[in-house]
């Protein structure tokens, strides 16, 4: 069995796939409130959740599990007075205009060796129409992440290394408490925003010290495109860049063709770490996909793919055209 030793967790982490630093998610473009709280509610009131299984076949490599809700008060507004979520034409209901506040809840859960991170975050998106087709949004989102170090899981390659030698064979435990903010200029078909994670970089924090001084203020853009083709084809990209002082940058961009808003498939790359096949279907509310994903350029050494699932559900009925000249999905 292969075990992750010390000097292998220290590489990862310049990789940027340490457990307590950056988190990769494949589906970025589906989970977009993670990265920038002003997208909150972007898709409506959604209930989300991915399970992410990196490294498939070594032991204790990193598997993340996350979970979320949103809620747009324009959903609830629409629903309550009209039903116009439920309406036959698919055009009636207008995502830009109604209420202008969203509220989300998530939790994600990750592992890698002998460290656990449990997150949850609070956020609050707010929507400022500025035309008919497009819209101002700013959001902040309250983080508070708690991590564990199991030292009986350290394997310390060199005898007598005293680094973390105080934290072997007990239970270590760190919390931190943290925010993130956002703005994102949006469209029905398009979107482009910054947001800053992490901005008291780990100040304000208790418990054990084994993360003093490894966390950064993370800085990311996120952009994205959708138009249709045809009556039953419609293409959509998307991107995401993100830089810290310590893993520096992360680019990535995914592309993807939809299919009369029911399927969906594509592919991305992520800079000199992976590759990405992506494919999904709409069963009603639900969205169900999967990726693949295959490390390249610095993540070749690992030799091991990645495999993510995700479902999403819409809280509040919408109705999906599967013809006419509109792409609803990210």
């Amino acid at each position: 069995m292969k075990k992750l030793t010390i000097s292998i967790c220290i590489l990862l982490t310049a990789l940027g796939a340490s457990a307590q630093s950056r988190k990769h998610i494949a589906n970025f473009s589906l989970f977009q409130q993670y990265f920038n709280p002003a997208l909150t509610g972007y898709e409506g009131s959604m209930v989300k959740t991915f399970y992410r299984d990196q490294w498939t076949g070594f032991e204790d490599a990193p598997r993340t599990i996350f979970a979320s809700v949103e809620l747009d008060a324009a959903d609830i507004t629409a629903w309550r007075n009209s039903d116009v979520m439920k309406t036959r034409n698919p055009d009636y209901y207008n995502r830009q205009a109604g209420a202008k506040h969203a509220y989300g809840l998530s939790v994600l859960h990750d592992s890698f060796g002998p460290f656990v991170e449990t997150q949850v975050q609070l956020s609050y998106g707010s929507r400022i129409r500025l035309s008919e087709k497009m819209s101002l949004r700013a959001g902040v989102g309250l983080t508070y992440g708690i991590q564990r170090l199991n030292g009986n899981k350290l394997v310390i390659d060199q005898d007598g290394d005293q680094e973390y030698a105080e934290y072997l064979g007990k239970e270590n435990r760190a919390g931190k408490l943290d925010m993130n903010l956002g703005v994102m200029l949006t469209g029905e078909n398009a979107y482009l925003g910054y947001a800053l994670q992490d901005i008291a970089k780990g100040e304000i924090s208790s418990g054990d010290k084994f993360l003093d001084g490894s966390y950064a203020l993370q800085h990311v853009v996120q952009l994205g495109y959708r138009a249709a083709v045809s009556d039953q084809i419609g293409l959509v990209a998307n991107g995401i860049f993100r830089y810290d002082s310590f893993q520096e940058e992360t680019t990535e961009v995914q592309a993807k063709a939809v299919f009369q808003n029911t399927f969906w498939a594509g592919g991305g790359y992520r800079h000199d770490l992976a590759y990405t096949v992506n494919a999904g279907v709409r069963l009603n509310q639900f969205r169900i996909g999967y990726v693949l994903e295959m490390p390249t350029g610095k993540a070749n050494y690992i030799g091991k793919n990645t495999s993510e699932f995700m479902v999403t559900y819409n809280l509040f009925p919408v109705k999906y055209p599967r013809l006419g000249k509109k792409v609803t999905m990210w």
